[in-house]
Formats: C-alpha cells, sequence, structure tokens
C-alpha cells in the first residue's frame, strides 16, 4: 500500500492496530437515545473504511468539498475520517448559529457534496441558490429522492475502498467556522500538517494518550481523542446548548464511565461544578481544559472544590485560526493572578505553549507587509496580539480581503497571525487578555478595554456579567455599562447607583456615567460564553435614542432618569 503520508486518516488505522479490541466511542444512539453503544477500534476502523469505499461508489474525490451534517455519533466519527482518508476537503459548521448566519456560511463555501441525515438533505432542497454548487447529495440512513444512499451503495464497495490518500503536510483537510463573535462566521483553512500539529500538542502538553477516557464538550475535540487512541464517551447533551446541559446526565456519565479528562466551555462547567457542589459529587477527572471565553477565578476554585486534589485545570488561550496559542492552569490563576484581574488588570491566560511565539503590537487597520512594519510594544502596554507558530491556519476560505488584514507574511516565511484581541505581556512573559480589538471603547479620553472595565462592575454581588460598550463615533464614544443580574427577578434597591460609585471610584471606569440593565446577554452557539456586544451596542443606543436622553444616567431600575451627566 502507498504511504499515506501526512494523512491525519492514518491515524485511526494506526490506533486500531495498536489496540483492535479497546473501545473507542461510547455513545447513546437508537430510538431516543435510550441505549448506550461501545465501539472498538478495529470496529471504528472498519465502518470508516466501509463508509469510504461506498462514499467513493456514490462519487465522493479527492479535493472534493464535502458538507457533513450529522449530529454527534459514532457514524459521524467514521464518516469524517473516511473523508480524510478519501482526500476530501470536509466543511464543518455549527447548525445552531442560527439558520441566516448558516445559509451565509454554506453559500460562502461552496460545498460540492452534501453527506448527512434526511433533514439535511431536504434542507439543501429548500435553498436552491446557496447549495448552488452542490453536485452530490448523500443520505447516511434512509432514502431521499434525487440522492444517494450509503446504505444502498455498492456492498462490495468496502473491499474496493480506495487506500489511504498520501496527503502532504500543506494539503487542506478541512474548513472549520468561527463563532463569528466579532462579525460574520469565516471559514478557516485546516491542513492535515496542522491537525497532526495539534494531536502532538494535546499528547505532550496536556500529557493525554491512548490510556485515558475523554467526555468532550464539544464534539470536534472528541475527534482527537480518537485520534490519539484514546476512549471518548460523546456526553447526552445538545452540543448546540451547551449552558443548557443537564448536569446530572453529564456526571452520570462521567462517573459510569469512570471518565479522566473532558474539554468543555466555561458554560458547562458553571452548571456542571454547581451541581456536583449541591450533590457532593466528586469527579474522577484529572484534567480539564476549559476554553471559549474568558475563565473566572471563582469558576475555577469551584472545579478544584468538586475534583481529586491532584487534578490539573487548564484554560487554553487560542481562536479557531490558532489553537492553542498559550494556557495557563489553575493553581496559577487562583493563587496568583485572579487578585490582580479583579481590580481590571484583564485576563492571565498564560504562557505561550511550545512552538508559539507571542507579540504585542501598536494596533492599526490596515494590512502589514511583514512584522517590521508594526511597532512592537515593550511588557506592560496593552496592545494588539500577534502570534506565529505551527498550528497558525494559512487563510480565511475565499476571503483575501480578511486573509490580508488578518496574516502578516514574513520573508523568510514566517507566517503571524492577528488574534484580534488586545493584550499585553507582563515581566514573565504571561499574557493577558484585555478583551476583543473590535471591543474598544473609543473615547475623547484614550480606549477602555472591555474585559478590564467589566471586571470592576462584576465585583458587586448582584451581578452576574456585565458589558461594555460605546455609543456615537470612534474617538468620541461615550462608555455605558449594561449589566445582566444573578437574580433577573429582582433588582436590588439603588443598583444602578451603587454601579455608578463602582465607576467613579476606579480609575479605568470614571468615564462611565450610564448603566442598563439587560434581561439576558446574547452569546455565541459553540460555547455559550462570548458576549455579542455588538449587538448589546445596538440595544443600548436603541434604547438611550427612544429615551431621548443620551448623556444621561440611569435610575436604580435600569430606566434613564432627567438629570444630565457633567460637563455636558
Amino acid at each position: 500500500m502507498k504511504s499515506a503520508g501526512c494523512n491525519i486518516a492514518e491515524v485511526l488505522v494506526q490506533a486500531a492496530q495498536a489496540k483492535p479490541e479497546a473501545v473507542a466511542l461510547v455513545a447513546r444512539e437508537g430510538r431516543f437515545g435510550r441505549r448506550w453503544r461501545r465501539c472498538t477500534f478495529a470496529r471504528l476502523a472498519a465502518r470508516s473504511q466501509d463508509f469510504a469505499g461506498r462514499l467513493d461508489a456514490c462519487g465522493i474525490r479527492r479535493g472534493q468539498r464535502v458538507m457533513l451534517m450529522l449530529m454527534p455519533s459514532i457514524d459521524f466519527v467514521a464518516l469524517t475520517f473516511a473523508l480524510f482518508r478519501l482526500g476530501a476537503i470536509i466543511i464543518l459548521i455549527d447548525p445552531g448559529m442560527g439558520w441566516r448566519n448558516l445559509l451565509r456560511c454554506i453559500k460562502s463555501v461552496e460545498p460540492e457534496a452534501l453527506v448527512g441525515i434526511r433533514r439535511a438533505i431536504c434542507f439543501s432542497r429548500l435553498f436552491p441558490r446557496t447549495f448552488a454548487a452542490l453536485r452530490l447529495r448523500i443520505t447516511v440512513s434512509g432514502r431521499v429522492p434525487g440522492s444517494h444512499s450509503l446504505e444502498s451503495a455498492d456492498e462490495h464497495a468496502k473491499a474496493a475502498a480506495p487506500p489511504v490518500f498520501a496527503a502532504k503536510a500543506d494539503d487542506l483537510a478541512a474548513i472549520i467556522f468561527t463563532t463569528g463573535s466579532t462579525g460574520p462566521p469565516k471559514g478557516v483553512h485546516y491542513t492535515h500538517g496542522i491537525f497532526h500539529t495539534q494531536l502532538q500538542l494535546i499528547h505532550d502538553y496536556f500529557g493525554i494518550g491512548a490510556s485515558d477516557t475523554d467526555q468532550p464538550g464539544f464534539t470536534l475535540f472528541g475527534l482527537f481523542s480518537t485520534a490519539l487512541g484514546a476512549r471518548a464517551v460523546l456526553p447526552d447533551m445538545d452540543p448546540t446548548r451547551p449552558a443548557q446541559v443537564n448536569p446530572k446526565k453529564f456526571t452520570a456519565s462521567i462517573l459510569a464511565e469512570q471518565v479522566n479528562y473532558s474539554f468543555g466551555s466555561p458554560a458547562i462547567w458553571r452548571v456542571v461544578s454547581r451541581y456536583c457542589l449541591r450533590q457532593g459529587i466528586k469527579l474522577p477527572l484529572h484534567t480539564v481544559l476549559m476554553a471559549g471565553a474568558p475563565v473566572s477565578g471563582e469558576l475555577l476554585a469551584d472545579m478544584q472544590r468538586i475534583l481529586p486534589e491532584d487534578a490539573r485545570i487548564f484554560t487554553p488561550y487560542g481562536a479557531t485560526e490558532t489553537l492553542p496559542t498559550a494556557c495557563i492552569e489553575a493553581r496559577e490563576v487562583v493563587n496568583e493572578t485572579w487578585a490582580e484581574t479583579r481590580k481590571g488588570r484583564g485576563y492571565c491566560v498564560g504562557r505561550a505553549v511550545p512552538g508559539m511565539s507571542l507579540r504585542i503590537m501598536r494596533p492599526g487597520d490596515g494590512g502589514l507587509a511583514s512584522l517590521a512594519e508594526a511597532e512592537l510594544l515593550p511588557p506592560g502596554e496593552i496592545g494588539e496580539i500577534v502570534v506565529h507558530g505551527p498550528v497558525v491556519t494559512p487563510a480565511y476560505d475565499h476571503r483575501p480581503e480578511e486573509t490580508r488584514l488578518a496574516k502578516i507574511a514574513d520573508p523568510d516565511g514566517t507566517l503571524w497571525h492577528r488574534m484580534g484581541d488586545m493584550g499585553y505581556l507582563d515581566e514573565q512573559g504571561r499574557l493577558w487578555f484585555c478583551g476583543r480589538k473590535a471591543h474598544r471603547v473609543l473615547t475623547a479620553h484614550g480606549p477602555m478595554y472591555s474585559v478590564c472595565c467589566e471586571a470592576i462592575f462584576n465585583e458587586h454581588p448582584a451581578v452576574r456579567r456585565s458589558a461594555l460598550v460605546g455609543l456615537g463615533r470612534p474617538g468620541a464614544q461615550e462608555p455605558v455599562i449594561i449589566v445582566e443580574l444573578q437574580d433577573q427577578g429582582h433588582v436590588p434597591v439603588g443598583l444602578c447607583e451603587q454601579l455608578l460609585q463602582l465607576a467613579r471610584a476606579n480609575p479605568l471606569t470614571r468615564e462611565i456615567h450610564q448603566v442598563l440593565l439587560h434581561p439576558g446577554f446574547p452569546v455565541d452557539i459553540r460555547h455559550n460564553a462570548k458576549i455579542f456586544r455588538e449587538k448589546l451596542a445596538l440595544w443600548a443606543a436603541q434604547r438611550v435614542s427612544e429615551a431621548g436622553l443620551s448623556g444621561k444616567r440611569s435610575d436604580p431600575h435600569g430606566r434613564q432618569s432627567g438629570q444630565n451627566r457633567a460637563g455636558l
């Protein structure tokens, strides 16, 4: 057989050869998901090979853009590796991002084939312009008129399945979409080489390997576990709504399967940790990865209380375009950095992981031909975060202008990525995150950084979270703080005045003279943790405009009072 080169599909073949009878996946399947099904590595590899043969018989070819639309399942994993095996380019989009965003993403990425459940096939026929490039529809189970069915594909296809395509490191393997937290979601190019590097980092840095059992709160992380030869337990939850996870079900499968590591957003662990504390449950996890949004010291402390003393809790920093980039452990946050975060110094996200380089540059809006054109800033000075390393993705799909603005290609071939985040490096080489660049409020007195300012208001016991937004023209924006309460049914008397007193007492926030109360922040679908501040800014502008009181502050119940702001 010809060598598979760098094809990420080869890792499943190797795992099946090394430990054929070991359980690879545990998942709820069957009608209503009432039973747990176990699948060994040998069976998973065989099913993936069978799928590859059937997909090939249906017409899937190397280099084709194939959209995969299935719920998390054993077949989802098997099909993913089958498509990698054939050299197809897999398109992965969060279906929960909302149908308008979903349709925009599909239209922009131009899939040539769709592999999915019957509902997905029918969905594609409802929007012919969006799926204009589609030439092939394949149902995973059942039949839909005018489409192929994997079940009825050539029964001899398994034996005739092509060998694993010999991919090179820079061959495109997948297009994965960003959450769109600061604009439309963008497709990110993932090569086979980047997937291999990420696997190596997960193994070496986090100490995860073939003897471990994972329960991923984010479906794609389950693919990494399978690729590492670890067992993955697919949790009984809706992956598009992590904040609504059923903690009883989530913890039950961890305990039943003796799961020892897990990846999930802060939204998941907030729900799970509170449940475990109420029920007196200790989880057997020795490694937890928490990412998707800044993680509070309180949540990390709660997690420490429900895990073994020697457990490690990591909060990796990165983005769809470069993950992981930096990392820090909970002990360092709780014992050292969280006190500074509460004072408005930003979130410490740790040091660069092996192979990655971090720089801070003076923020700008235009593209850069090389990093030499940028003004690099010294430790302690807030600027735009740029990173370089083997997990930096090369481009956005069909978005040359966005790629030009986000990537800095040095003459020697070094590729830097502009994170779109603001932050600084301390004297110990640790990176501190101060908020998204797009979320700065540019006032006449200078820039205000979302994460830093919000920390001041989050200290109030009635506040669950807050969001800084700016009204007006950049350079002369008026800062407004929007607050979501711990208890939406109860607004403490004098709350807004108390929050304004907090603002006046801190130099970071003393220019904030307006407070608005919001019933529930809009957040991203993938992690249910990133706040959509752009939507909140529009909401705030409308509230202020409707009241006709721009430049006037809120009364204690979130309404506007008639008192003019001093100096206007």
